[in-house]
């Protein structure tokens, strides 16, 4: 046993200390108990008892490092498997059980060395996440049968066909992989394979992958949370210990052979702007090179304060956004860069000034404060990155460490090793691993993209089914799911709130697990203010503050916050804009005051309005490519209309970038960024004391005239009921079904979102089991409200597959019926109505999270005890209730079909639904006048 522990006490330094370069925090360490069953599994248990849950993590030891030529993804596809029925857990019942017992964070992943399994859940409901995971490890192969396959090979297929296809430079990133490594070698294709492997994948072979890769021995498991650690050892006992062993799995060992003459590969996809790929094979994870690597690659292209962010996008302007990854993983990693060019510019260009600056970094390497930057920022996001227990969290976190390192507690060495690093140390890395000759450059450009996609094999009639394996004896016990422990007591954070003379609202949430301090700076002015002739405005003002003040520059800025290790970014939503921050708690004094600095003081220089504009101008371009965004833009527009400024995206519209002048953003901030208008709202390793004094100095003498209150305006709802976005040769469709929703301060709040959850809001909802787990039709689909301070938008969205693009609409219709026809049994109601209730101590986690819901409860004038009384508000639904909602909020005949896709192949599909005809917008989302008949 292992034995390490989080003193806060340990951690704790001054708020007030005035010197830029901090002396390092003494090092974190995480207490945990390792022990190992006969069986080989590894368990890992961690005591936290910062909330009433508890994260379950569970990681088998395989990968696309473990497959075979001709099973590409096989890994991945494997993992979706896990997710069919088990014997003792028909398929569907563990999303519901565990859904209706509170769980968040619930999923599964893949990666190159491993595939892990998730969950967090109340702490009363362990058992139940342990039940799930070991019939998966112990039981699957009992049931698995042809039906589940194909459903997830259909399912896998539009996942690929989403998240590498319709993926801008997706293909191209893909390319990369595959000049890096010669075929045959494990890391060659995707995670995700090829259609061809996926839809080649045999039964037989399912079954052999699990017997040869899932059992205990190649696994390890991570129990997080608020646990008794003796009663969690009784219970991964009971449900793990007897099962038997797999054969030994051998590691990977294969040799990847190096680069020795630069490799190019040019390739077309369906983009307006080109982006360059360089990519170099480096150290595996966690060996010598491996960690100054990682630095080197934040000097180059880690945010605004990296040389190639300052040079390529800053100062040439030549690109839009730029970005460097050290990808550490077991046989070999990745060093890669990619940057996309500006309007205007080629690949040729940004090739030549990535060169350059390669160039100067090998022969001069880094100033010794570049490197300190890099690890300062480093430091803070991987601190921040435990702060969560479940998801990619703290068990995440130890179950990597205990891969790759063999020790689960590797974190105080792992900031050691950081922490090592120097400017010669970083010099000597990029000097050995990115040489000009050991490199592919892929370069992604427009043009129509080389897409193999075969259809899937017509379906056949179910074989005789084989003979079932069994790995483990049946245990009858396992039949039952547990049931909960007694509910524990919780109570939702609520803050401490007071007000400076000036009518600044000041929020606290105190939270010491960490040395960490998050804040936001929030004003109740949002894209809803924006005036109608300039849409986007409210989100160009908001990324204008960023830019320079009266004593700082834009790169001074960006420089300040990373030698401090910190993060600010800003942002808008329809009712809001707010400027956030996270730093450590030693240098959260100062990096407070950069913020208030920005927020009181911007300058609004002309050159930085000029930057911002090409850039804004840039990312509009950049969202053309994105299918899902063009339907969401496209359905603002049909929803509210030209003359609302709900009727648009964030970005605003071409003209309006180009229109919008330094006086519109300095008057619209002059406007809505007062004292009056806002609050400052801050959780984490901070007393209330500390934050009244840091309050006053740095915002008390913040002035401005009280913002008027925004007019909501009316909508101007298209009359059609079909918008048609057309992008000829798209093998998927964006689809959105989509109608104007409630407000925020609806009295039906609590049902509405019960109502929703059994619809589209949860995994197992309606829809996605109708939709993905039914008909293989898409990766998923999901429906929500969007509730702003006035009615937003009702949402369906999903992408599916082009052949299936009626069928996928004419199915949400006949959910969406059901919902009002029929009030929800009893057991779906309760699921519905247990995921809101019993998930809300794991929806505020993090410091960030619990900072950004009180945020929420001031912009929306809600009184700080709101979420005391949520618990109450959810237990009271009722089915009568829900079914009120549906028939109130679910208007079928008022709901409008967004289609983004190849219109020859999904009209004809959509025509035999008595839609009308179409409404046709541009992938800016504009109407196109001409209308079209059927």
């Amino acid at each position: 046993m292992r034995v390490l522990v989080i003193l806060a006490a340990l951690l704790l330094a001054s708020l007030s200390a005035p010197a830029m370069s901090q002396p390092p925090i003494p090092l974190p360490v995480v207490a945990y108990d390792k022990y190992v069953l006969p069986n080989g599994l590894q368990v890992i248990l961690v005591e936290d008892r910062r909330l009433p849950i508890v994260a379950v993590n569970l990681w088998y030891h395989v990968g696309p490092a473990n497959e075979v030529p001709g099973l590409t993804g096989f890994a991945h596809l494997f993992e979706h498997m896990m997710f069919a029925a088990t014997r003792h857990i028909p398929r569907g019942l563990a999303d519901r059980l565990l859904e209706g017992a509170g769980a968040t964070d619930s999923n599964g992943s893949t990666d190159l060395d491993r595939t892990n399994y998730y969950d967090t859940v109340p702490a009363n409901q362990l058992e139940l996440a342990l039940w799930v995971h070991a019939d998966r490890m112990g039981y699957l192969l009992d049931v698995l049968d042809q039906k589940a396959l194909t459903n997830q090979q259909d399912v896998v297929r539009n996942e690929r066909r989403e998240s590498v296809e319709s993926e801008p430079y997706g293909i191209v990133e893909e390319a990369l992989s595959h000049a890096l490594f010669p075929k045959g070698h494990p890391y060659y294709a995707s995670v995700i394979g090829s259609h061809a492997d996926i839809q080649n994948a045999r039964l037989e072979d399912v079954r052999q992958f699990f017997a040869s890769y899932y059992g205990p021995n190649n696994a390890s498991l991570v129990i997080a949370g608020d646990i008794d650690k003796a009663k969690t050892r009784a219970l991964v006992e009971r449900y793990f210990g007897s099962f038997r062993r797999s054969p030994p799995v051998a590691r990977p060992n294969v040799a990847t052979p190096p680069i020795t003459s630069e490799r190019r590969v040019v390739v077309p996809d369906r983009v307006e702007l080109p982006r360059v790929f360089m990519g170099w094979l480096t150290p595996p994870a966690y060996q010598p090179g491996d960690i100054e690597l990682a630095v080197a690659a934040h000097i180059l292209g880690g945010g605004k304060s990296s040389r190639l962010y300052k040079s390529l996008v800053y100062e040439r302007q030549i690109a839009q956004d730029v970005d460097a990854t050290q990808n550490s993983y077991g046989l070999t990693s990745t060093f890669v860069i990619d940057v996309t060019a500006r309007a205007g510019h080629t690949a040729r260009e940004l090739e030549e000034a990535i060169d350059a600056e390669l160039a100067q970094l090998r022969d001069t390497g880094p100033s010794e404060r570049e490197v300190e930057r890099a690890r300062n920022s480093i430091e803070t996001a991987l601190l921040s990155s435990i702060e969560k227990l479940g998801g990619d969290g703290l068990a995440d976190q130890l179950n990597h460490y205990n891969q790759y390192t063999g020790d689960p507690g590797y974190l105080p060495k792992d900031l050691e090793r950081l922490r090592s690093v120097d400017a010669a140390a970083v010099r000597r890395a990029v000097q050995a691993w990115l040489k000009q000759d050991a490199r592919a450059v892929v370069t992604g450009i427009p043009g129509t993209p080389v897409i193999d996609d075969p259809r899937a094999p017509k379906k056949k009639a179910a074989p005789k089914p084989a003979a079932q394996q069994h790995i483990n004896a049946d245990e009858p016990w396992r039949a039952k799911p547990p049931k909960a422990g007694p509910a524990p007591a919780f109570t939702l954070p609520k803050g401490e709130s007071f007000k400076l003379a000036n009518g600044l609202t000041v929020i606290h949430h105190h939270n010491p697990a960490l040395p960490l301090v998050s804040a936001q700076l929030v004003v109740r002015s949002g894209s809803a203010a924006n005036p109608v002739r300039l849409p986007g405005l409210a989100g160009f003002t908001a990324q204008m503050l960023e830019e320079g003040t009266a004593t700082r520059s834009a790169p001074q800025i960006a420089d300040e916050l990373a030698q401090l290790g910190a993060f600010m970014d800003s942002g808008t939503s329809a009712d809001a804009s707010s400027v956030s921050l996270l730093a450590l708690r030693s240098t959260f004094a100062q990096a407070l005051e950069i913020m208030a600095d920005v927020v009181q003081r911007p300058a609004f220089p002309n050159a930085e309005v000029e930057r911002q504009r090409a850039d804004r101008l840039g990312e509009l371009i950049q969202q053309r490519d994105e299918p899902d965004m063009v339907a969401a833009v496209a359905a603002a527009g049909a929803l509210y209309g030209a003359r609302h400024a709900k009727g648009y995206g964030q970005l605003g519209t071409e003209p309006a970038i180009r229109a919008t002048t330094r006086d519109d953003i300095h008057a619209f901030w002059r406007r809505h960024y007062v004292p009056s208008n806002a609050a400052l709202v801050v959780t984490g390793h901070i007393t209330l004391d500390e934050l009244r004094a840091l309050a006053e100095a740095r915002f008390g003498a913040w002035q401005g005239q009280a913002a008027p209150p925004a007019a909501a305006g009316d909508a101007s709802t298209t009359r059609a009921r079909l918008v048609l976005v057309d992008q000829p040769g798209a093998g998927q469709t964006a689809l959105r079904v989509t109608s104007i929703g409630a407000a925020r301060d609806t009295p039906d709040y609590a049902a509405l979102q019960v109502m929703n959850g059994a619809l589209g809001g949860m995994f197992s909802s309606r829809l996605n089991n109708n939709l993905r787990e039914t008909k293989g039709y898409t990766y998923g689909v999901y429906s929500a409200f969007r509730l702003d301070r006035t009615p937003g938008p009702f949402i369906i969205a999903g992408n599916v597959e082009r052949a299936a693009t009626g069928a996928s609409v004419r199915e949400i219709f006949r959910e969406v019926r059901a919902m009002r026809e029929q009030p929800l049994p009893p057991d779906e109601l309760a699921a519905a109505r247990d995921a809101q209730l019993l998930s809300l101590p794991g929806q505020f986690e993090t410091s960030g999270e619990v900072g950004a819901s009180l945020a929420e409860l001031f912009v929306y004038g809600l009184p700080l005890d709101w979420y005391a009384g949520l618990p109450r508000r959810f237990a009271q639904v009722d089915a009568a209730q829900v079914q009120q909602a549906a028939r109130t909020w679910l208007a079928p005949e008022k709901m409008i079909v967004v289609a983004v896709g190849d219109r020859k192949k999904v009209m004809p599909q959509l025509q035999p639904l008595e839609l009308g005809a179409p409404e046709v917008r541009d992938d800016d989302g504009q109407l196109i006048l001409k209308k079209e008949g059927k």
